[in-house]
């Protein structure tokens, strides 16, 4: 059985990196998606992962196919299509790691996989679904996105949904709330960064805002805090793991390689999301920051998620 089978987008990150002797910008093609970059989490700390997606059948789709292949993630889901091309994200990179994204993305074809395109049997044959909003910007993508989970929710699969908020790829910050907002009943566990919080939640306050979304519903809710770690939260209540202190180079794929790390370990637990107590998911949630800060120390996404011989390291 497959631990953890993933829906979304998976495209090119084209990370700033200097210049060239004429001052020109360089920029680095890595692979990325947060979708693709939790199966691939998964799979380097040696889960079964899934992927189901689609890229254009062009020099990028063909590279990302590739990598998912070479980090043990079954793609038999992802389809390669000769009418639209590979989306495209531009990545630069502050001082301090964090990221402004600008993407490629109008006709992309990760925002064409229809409920057609979705391998209900494959979802059906796996421990958790996830899914993420960046497929809920546009259809028909938002379509093959909602019934996945629907039908995932209905045939007894853990839904895992992380709310990632791109404000260039929505039409209004009010669209991205209904339509994110919308998806959240569908969830088990769900993930949001402390960026997210009041625009999930109408919270501030990231305890009150897990708090809220487990009223919406989800058995556990996490709330990710940069170097400050993760807050975890069920209906019995909540704590603060604390992170570790480790100089960021680059924070893509951060927040992901924490929920692959995460929900491997619910995975592997072999419990239902509301049998597991708060001092399990605190466990879970210290073996992610340690796959988290690793992460953050080197460049890309996908290029710099973790082993299990590198968290056993950190750990």
């Amino acid at each position: 059985m497959t631990d953890i089978i993933t829906l979304g987008e998976l495209l090119i990150d084209f990370t700033a990196c200097g210049k060239n002797e004429n001052g020109q910008r360089l920029f680095v093609q890595n692979p990325g998606g947060a979708p693709a970059n939790v199966a691939v989490a998964v799979a380097r700390l040696g889960g079964k992962a899934a992927f189901i997606g689609k890229v254009g059948d062009d020099m990028h789709g063909r590279f990302l196919a590739e990598t998912l292949k070479e980090n043990n993630v079954n793609c038999n889901s992802l389809i390669l299509d000769k009418d639209f091309f590979t989306t495209l994200a531009f990545v630069d990179v502050r001082a301090d790691g964090e990221r402004e994204f600008s993407f490629a993305r109008k006709h992309g074809a990760d925002k064409m996989l229809s409920p057609d395109d979705v391998p209900v049997e494959k979802i059906k044959g796996s421990k958790i679904f996830h899914f993420g909003s960046v497929s809920l910007t546009d259809g028909p993508s938002r379509s093959a996105t909602l019934f996945a989970a629907e039908y995932a929710k209905n045939n007894g699969v853990t839904v895992a949904y992380d709310p990632n908020y791109r404000a260039s790829l929505w039409e209004s910050e009010e669209a991205a709330i209904k339509q994110m907002q919308n998806a959240l009943k569908l969830a088990d566990l769900v993930k949001i960064s402390d960026e997210e919080t009041i625009l999930l939640t109408g919270e501030k306050d990231f305890a009150k805002a897990a708090e809220r979304i487990i009223e919406s519903g989800a058995k556990i809710a996490v709330v990710t805090l940069g170097k400050d770690g993760a807050y975890v939260c069920t209906k019995d209540g909540g704590a603060q793991v604390d992170g570790f202190n480790v100089t960021a180079v680059d924070c893509t794929g951060a927040g992901d390689s924490f929920w692959g790390a995460f929900l491997l370990k619910v995975a592997q637990s072999g419990k239902k999301p509301e049998e597991i107590s708060l001092d399990e998911l605190k466990d879970f949630a210290h073996f992610a920051n340690a796959a988290a800060s690793f992460c953050v120390e080197r460049n890309g996404a996908i290029p710099s998620l973790p082993t299990i011989k590198d968290i056993e390291k950190r750990l």
